[in-house]
């Protein structure tokens, strides 16, 4: 059965985003970070993808070049009147207005023997945490400082689930760490 992993990247002191919602600073060279082995090798054992719809919105439904050509399910409220601009063989969107239980259930089963990678928002990742649906978190730590902005963690229910220390990478321009979580 597919795990369920986290994945984020956020600044030194816990924001996704600035106070505007920029994610620039976050990614100062997107195209190094193509081509680590690290992505490539997140990239090569995911099977879905679920993201929550502002991360849907904030590439304008292009999906073209996203790194993960595989079977993409948005959480949503409101299925966008315009789809996306274009699909591939691999990468099809499912937009899911029924919880983030049912987005999981169905991306675990597109993704078979794969893992499913939760990405980009986090509400959906809040969500996910607090279901108890998640295997693991990959977190990307940047060092660059906001001071406020989109908080990863908001306190939730589980504040006591306790993680164990998987994998640590460095590179460069940001550490990448990944923890299991221990039920």
């Amino acid at each position: 059965m597919a795990k369920v992993i986290i994945g984020a990247t956020m600044s030194l002191d816990g924001f996704m985003s600035d106070r505007n919602g920029d994610v620039s600073r976050l990614y100062p060279d997107l195209e190094a970070l193509h081509r680590t082995e690290m992505l490539q090798e997140e990239i090569r054992a995911t099977g879905a993808v679920v993201m929550g719809r502002r991360t849907y919105d904030m590439a304008e439904g292009d999906v073209t070049d996203y790194e993960y050509q595989v079977p993409i399910f948005v959480l949503t409220h409101h299925v966008p009147e315009k789809g996306a601009k274009r699909e591939y063989d691999q990468l099809t969107l499912t937009f899911v207005t029924d919880g983030i239980e049912s987005a999981i259930k169905q991306a675990k089963a597109a993704a078979g023997d794969k893992e499913v990678m939760v990405v980009g928002g986090a509400n959906t990742a809040q969500q996910c945490l607090r279901a108890g649906l998640v295997d693991e978190i990959h977190i990307g730590i940047v060092p660059v400082l906001f001071g406020e902005g989109l908080r990863f963690f908001e306190p939730f229910a589980n504040e006591q689930m306790q993680l164990e220390r998987a994998r640590v990478f460095e590179s460069p321009t940001r550490t990448d760490l990944w923890f299991r979580i221990i039920r």
